[in-house]
């Protein structure tokens, strides 16, 4: 996300997205083909939840996404789905040991991570060249709605996985945006005892213990457990930026017959970092420098989280199928923060700092409710999902500004007192949003026709408040949209499967434009794809292609105004974009302990309405060429190195423009990876269960300047993290 002036004076943005991943009975044709995909060649597939469950299930046979909900909201194999989809394994999460979200999903194709360079505020990344911030991260189900500063923080300790849909989604899951959608799956109870505990420690005094447990609560009731957590100590490359966490997710099944399930899902987590993590920028010479643009003793970020909900389920016949999925969240955040930003006119070797505080609260409850219909009309096998969902969200915001001591460039890490700065601006915002929807898989022979569409209502109120003067500004803004989907596809019998789709999307935008003082408009997306999907026979190998064209209207971004108080960088609309491409990708995991994955995204995203200078021009920070490789390897056993694991990947970002302008670039840069581990079981069967891992991020310690709408950053430098983990 880029810096701002004034986190609070910025607009604020609203962008709600919703999803409800839910997993319930294959027609029988379908499960037929998920039975012989699960014995093409390998070993039973790895089922993340209890019987399926519904909560964005994902089933796999190690790297090797075969299923889930994602696509259709009804678990679907990956072959039916008329889109691109993928996915983030629990063997993928084990061998690379991710810390953010960032690295959770930096190898999948599509992603642009480290727009923003080291930022540990905000897990911020792109799809196919279009921001997913607050309109495409989305958790078990249902959307997790941001605003401003108040984005829910992910732990990767507490996911089994990510669920991946690529472009516009919005016939299904309402306001989201261009880019597609990231489901993270929560972990959940599991039928067998599981017991981990782990201790890590890496650079920068990272100290991390985490433990795992899950499994029945007595041995004759249907009752599920699974308790998850973790507490962390931890310095990063940036001083005054901490990384410190408390996180804990308890979570619990009761599934008292086949029919009917409820699932319990519960999480907290408290997290320190820094209010600002930026590198001063240098606009004469026009480069990032290596001063600290914030202040170390005015830096502070705390955020509490929490959630809790369920998801219920109810098979009533072999032709219907009610689900209802909920979940109620809150967050406050509450950070100071200083930005450099110009030489002192006195004394030279001083930066001035501005300097502000700000406290952000947000709450949502989200309602799915499904009815899954499944019957045949002659030779047409029919999966018919109907559903309506609700969500009613509250934000609060308070911000004040203030002046920090200037940066002093002979001793740029110190720390300078500031004065309480008083809060001088409130925003309070409620929204309400409606949606109802329909979708039918329509199945006949190998033909799978998916057709779908939804209509949305969305209320939101706006009060800003002038705590010094006294007045108060209200905007209410209804917006109401209709979305569609059509997708075919076909599967030959050895593995191939073509399609084509058309897709939609929409995104409410709350709040106003500062640069022309009208409210924003909803932001509106299409997508034509088309695409093959390989899932090789007699081997464990997926292999995927799609070619994609998007148009978005009325879009927000970042960009630099001059408003009565002074420049500041604010989000404004623009009028048109357009995102081309191509995607790639391949996963395997073979039974000689060979696991890869590898992908490649070519991405031409050009304005095609906007500022005079902008038209035309490339979006900045987007590259035309992505590629990524990662591949562990575990030794054969009966061997010298029986219990070795070693994993090795490389990240290559392509050139970019640093400005909409496109009169500055950012080089190209190619990122290494590393994991190595040793299963001490394999040296003493007393030892089984022991193991240490060790994974190493950007192993170079490559860390170039990278420019976003005109604002400079530096990729996060190198980290190590060492892991012993006892499991039994």
């Amino acid at each position: 996300m880029p810096l701002t002036s004034s986190p609070i004076r910025r607009t604020i943005v609203l962008a709600l997205a919703g999803t409800s991943l839910l997993t319930l009975s294959l027609s029988a044709r379908a499960q037929d083909q998920a039975a012989a995909a699960s014995t093409e060649g390998t070993t039973t597939l790895e089922e993340i939840v209890i019987d399926g469950g519904s909560g964005g299930v994902i089933t796999a046979d190690g790297y090797v996404g075969k299923s889930s909900a994602t696509g259709a909201k009804v678990d679907t194999p990956f072959l039916q789905t008329p889109q691109s989809v993928s996915s983030v394994t629990k063997a993928q999460l084990e061998d690379r040991n991710p810390q953010n979200l960032i690295d959770t999903v930096a190898y999948t194709p599509g992603v642009r991570v480290n727009a923003y360079g080291f930022d540990p505020r905000f897990d911020s990344f792109s799809v196919r060249g279009f921001d997913v911030l607050y309109t495409g991260v989305f958790r078990d189900n249902l959307r997790q709605p941001g605003a401003s500063s108040s984005v829910f923080k992910t732990e990767p300790y507490g996911l089994e996985g990510v669920s991946i849909l690529r472009g516009p989604s919005s016939a299904l899951y309402g306001a989201t945006g261009a880019g597609g959608l990231f489901n993270l799956v929560t972990k959940r109870p599991t039928e067998e005892t599981l017991r981990e505990v782990q201790l890590q420690y890496g650079s920068h005094d990272r100290f991390q213990g985490q433990f795992d447990f899950s499994g029945a609560v007595n041995d004759t009731d249907p009752f599920y457990y699974r308790l998850t957590g973790l507490a962390r100590n931890s310095d990063t490359e940036q001083v005054g930026v901490p990384d410190d966490r408390i996180y804990i997710a308890p979570a619990f099944t009761w599934q008292p017959d086949d029919d009917t399930r409820l699932t319990v899902l519960g999480e907290y987590s408290r997290t320190k970092t820094g209010g600002t993590a930026a590198y001063y920028y240098d606009s004469t010479a026009g480069k990032v420098t290596d001063f600290f643009s914030g202040n170390p003793a005015f830096n502070d970020s705390v955020q509490n989280q929490g959630r809790i909900g369920y998801e219920f389920e109810h098979r009533f016949n072999e032709t219907f199928t009610f689900r209802q999925n909920v979940r109620a969240s809150t967050l406050n955040i509450d950070a100071d923060w200083a930005f450099a930003y110009a030489p002192n006119a006195i004394d030279p070797t001083l930066i001035d700092r501005s300097a502000g505080t700000f406290d952000e609260r947000l709450s949502a409850i989200v309602i799915d409710n499904q009815l899954v219909s499944e019957f045949e009309t002659g030779a047409f096998g029919h999966t018919l999902l109907t559903g309506v969902d609700l969500m009613k969200l509250r934000y609060r915001s308070l911000g004040g500004y203030g002046v920090s001591p200037p940066l002093d460039t002979n001793d740029p890490d110190r720390g300078d007192p500031v004065d309480p700065i008083p809060f001088s601006e409130r925003v309070d915002q409620d929204q309400w949003q409606v949606g109802t929807y329909v979708q039918d898989q329509i199945r006949y022979n190998a033909w799978t026709l998916t057709l779908g569409g939804r209509y949305d209502w969305v209320s939101t109120d706006t009060d800003s408040t002038d705590l010094l003067g006294g007045t108060v500004t209200t905007l209410d803004q209804s917006d109401r949209a209709f979305s569609k989907r059509v997708g075919l596809t076909y599967e030959f019998d050895f593995g191939l499967a073509p399609y084509a789709s058309y897709s939609t999307a929409f995104a409410p935008n709350a709040g106003f434009n500062q640069e022309t003082d009208a409210p924003f408009k909803p932001t509106e997306s299409e997508q034509e794809e088309i695409g093959v999907k390989y899932l090789l026979p007699n081997s464990n190998t997926m292999l995927s292609a799609a070619l994609f064209n998007i148009d978005q209207d009325n879009g927000l971004y970042y960009t630099v105004v001059d408003l009565p108080t002074g420049p500041a960088n604010v989000q404004v609309q623009r009028g048109k974009l357009r995102s081309r491409g191509l995607e790639l990708e391949a996963n395997t995991s073979l039974d000689n302990g060979l696991s890869l994955t590898a992908s490649y995204t070519y991405t031409a995203m050009k304005i095609i309405e906007g500022p005079e200078a902008t038209i035309d021009n490339d979006v900045s920070s987007v590259p035309r060429h992505q590629a990524a490789l990662w591949a562990f390897y575990t030794m054969p056993e009966d061997t010298a190195l029986d219990g070795v694991g070693v994993g090795g990947g490389a990240r290559f970002i392509g050139s970019s423009y640093g400005n909409d302008e496109n009169t500055m670039e950012n080089g190209s840069r190619v990122l290494f990876d590393a994991a190595l581990r040793y299963d001490f079981g394999a040296l003493d069967k007393k030892m089984e269960g022991l193991a240490l891992q060790v994974n190493a991020t950007n192993i170079f310690d490559r860390r170039d300047p990278v420019c976003s709408a005109g604002f400079c950053y530096k990729d996060q430098g190198r980290t190590v993290i060492g892991s012993l983990k006892y499991t039994w």
